[in-house]
């Protein structure tokens, strides 16, 4: 399908899934499939920021990954951290967005302070907006907006009647983003492992047996072929045209 045919997706999110056992498959350690992933991370930036894809979130750390060996998880966090350290020059120069969602006060501070400046420094940009979930996960998000509302209607600001869908959308991690067109996983596993539960509802589904290393940008392509022969109805009936 060439490029003029695919149908390129607003808000592309990305399940990451694989860098373990890519390692384990190369007769390397994990850190090193965690590396090779970041490569892959870079490409698929710059391809998407090509095609004018206008926000990409990918699922970098989830909530329950900080159940993972202790020496991994503090590996993960100083690999985000380089990253932001090598690469913020290259976001700016290329008038990428940088955010992060998620639950950052479990982070390490220094990490959290390199966020906070990746933000600042990249606020203006009017391109791609990247955004990296860590310690993120989607039943928290629920949750905490579920919160803010509560807090809300305690001190008598809101009336629980007045609570409708967009209500609770404004409370969640980005609401001034649109909702996800195209999901993506890759590692072989059918399912979202609480990803973006809310702001996915009427996402189109990809997954792929690859890992995440070996998805290039061809394998990012397929997907979007994929995508571009989806019927997507909202819940409506299909009409020719569509």
């Amino acid at each position: 399908m060439s490029l003029q045919e695919k149908r390129i997706p607003v808000h592309l999110a990305i399940v990451m899934d694989g860098n373990g056992r890519w390692a384990e498959k190369q007769g390397k350690v994990r850190h090193q499939g965690h590396r090779a992933g970041a490569e892959a991370v870079r490409a698929i930036i710059d391809e998407s920021a090509a095609l004018g894809i206008k926000v990409l979130t990918l699922f970098a750390f989830s909530s329950e990954n900080w159940q993972r060996p202790p020496d991994e998880v503090s590996f993960l966090m100083d690999l985000l951290l380089r990253a932001l350290e090598q690469e913020m020059q290259t976001l700016e120069q290329r008038n990428i967005r940088f955010r992060v969602i998620g639950e950052r006060q479990l982070l390490p501070a220094k990490l959290v302070s390199k966020i906070c400046d990746a933000e600042t420094r990249s606020q203006k940009n009017s391109g791609l907006i990247v955004q990296l979930a860590v310690s993120y996960g989607g039943r928290w998000d629920i949750v905490q907006a579920a919160r803010a509302l509560g807090a809300q209607i305690a001190a008598g600001a809101l009336a629980p009647e007045a609570i409708d869908e967009n209500h609770f959308a404004q409370q969640l991690s980005f609401p001034d983003l649109p909702d996800v067109d195209l999901f993506i996983r890759t590692g072989g596993e059918i399912r979202i492992s609480n990803f973006l539960l809310w702001q996915a509802a009427y996402a189109e589904f990809y997954f792929t047996d690859l890992l995440w290393p070996d998805f290039t940008i061809a394998a990012l392509h397929t997907a979007l072929d994929d995508f571009s022969r989806r019927q997507r109805r909202f819940g409506r009936v299909h009409q020719a045209g569509d």
